[in-house]
């Protein structure tokens, strides 16, 4: 199947481009190259101007009162919508409608390449591309497991343009299924519906699709993978000089040995190095380890936002705390504050007898306050007004 793109890659960026595939034997960089570019600059332009502008429209009051920290987070969650939506999408309509990569065999699935899927690795390679470049400007904020995903991802997918296991691009790709989900998720907590039904459904889908997409899909295409580059590693090139060629019937087709064929026209001399299966395997492997770690704190985040016996949520409990001088506010007051005295009035007599504070005792075990002796009528002890109670 020829690539879908509806631009074709420009005459002089592809020359631009050649000697530097060439010399790292990435042979269908170049026809994808604008590509590359295409999804790289489009998610930019997502994460800088359109996620902003949207965002305010849709949550005016929201949206405007996170700090930097939390808008770029928020920013980057659209971006990573939109992406996982769009790949996706391309990805199930490659797998079903690309003919031509569905009737590849072993050696075809190693070697082969169809436009189609070339596609995908673009576009994936465009997204990681600029995930790399925003968790370098942003590692304090991301972590080095994030780090270590963008790069494993990155290499794993430039792999697909030697071509080298172009066909199993589309298939790694739905490991992104369960992401729009994961995105919903983030949202409910900054808007206020934690603990929702919204957040609820939601979190049922994410752990399905993670589960199932992740993990299950994933392991077993990791293992389809390491089988056949091992068959390949192991296994001697079919000629025409080779026995079973006679016991192949009239109608079979077999690609690798048409010279003109599309599918095998970059397989080369179909020799894996041990390196390239070995750093393959090895990102693979990390990419794994990584969604199975995730998979077990999903889980334990999202028990923490609902309540038993489901859930792992815990009632808040509120403990005032007294200060080292175990102050107590009375009337809105500390009792350690004394009057005020202005410089133009002189501060008032106090009757040490009756003073308002030595009346009150503040037990530390208690929470209220014993008054003894007198009744406490006012802040201060005024001699005149007493003396003129009493007479």
């Amino acid at each position: 199947m020829h690539d879908p793109f509806p631009i074709a890659p420009p005459d002089a960026l592809v020359k631009l481009v050649q000697p530097v595939a060439d010399y790292l034997s990435l042979y269908t960089l170049p026809l994808h190259f604008h590509e590359v570019v295409f999804a790289a600059v489009l998610y930019h332009v997502t994460h800088v101007y359109i996620s902003p502008v949207i965002s305010r429209l849709l949550f005016p009051r929201t949206y405007p009162s996170f700090n930097a920290r939390t808008k770029l987070n928020w920013d980057v969650h659209v971006v990573s919508f939109v992406q996982s939506t769009l790949i996706n999408a391309l990805a199930l309509w490659v797998i079903w409608a690309d003919e031509e990569r569905s009737e590849m065999n072993w050696q075809g699935k190693i070697w082969g390449y169809t436009g189609a899927s070339g596609l995908i690795q673009a576009f994936a390679g465009g997204y990681f591309v600029w995930d790399l470049f925003i968790t370098l400007q942003n590692i304090n904020i991301f972590g080095l497991g994030m780090l270590a995903h963008a790069v494993s991802a990155l290499f794993v997918f430039s792999l697909g343009f030697r071509p080298f296991l172009n066909y199993y691009g589309p298939n790694f790709i739905l490991y992104e299924l369960s992401s729009p989900f994961l995105n919903i998720h983030w949202f409910c907590d900054k808007l206020n519906m934690t603990g929702s039904k919204v957040q609820l459904y939601n979190g049922i889908m994410l752990l399905f699709t993670f589960f199932s997409c992740r993990l299950l899909w994933g392991s077993y295409q990791s293992i389809s993978v390491f089988r056949i580059v091992y068959r390949a590693m192991t296994t001697d090139h079919f000629t025409l000089n080779d026995p079973e060629f006679g016991k192949l019937s009239n109608g079979t087709v077999v690609p690798e040995l048409i010279p003109g064929s599309d599918i095998m026209q970059f397989a080369g001399e179909r020799a894996i190095p041990i390196w390239l299966a070995g750093c393959y395997l090895a990102s693979n492997i990390t990419l794994n380890s990584l969604n199975w770690f995730w998979f077990g704190k999903m889980i334990e985040t999202i028990r923490k936002r609902f309540d038993p016996p489901l859930g792992t949520r815990k009632p808040e409990i509120v403990v005032e705390k007294l200060s080292e001088k175990e102050k107590v506010l009375v009337e809105g007051i500390d009792v350690e504050t004394p009057p005020p005295s202005y410089p133009s009035t002189p501060a008032p007599e106090v009757d040490h007898a009756h003073d308002y504070v030595s009346d009150v005792h503040v037990q530390k075990k208690s929470t209220s306050l014993e008054v003894q002796q007198s009744e406490v009528r006012s802040r201060t002890t005024r001699k005149g007004s007493d003396q003129a109670v009493a007479a």
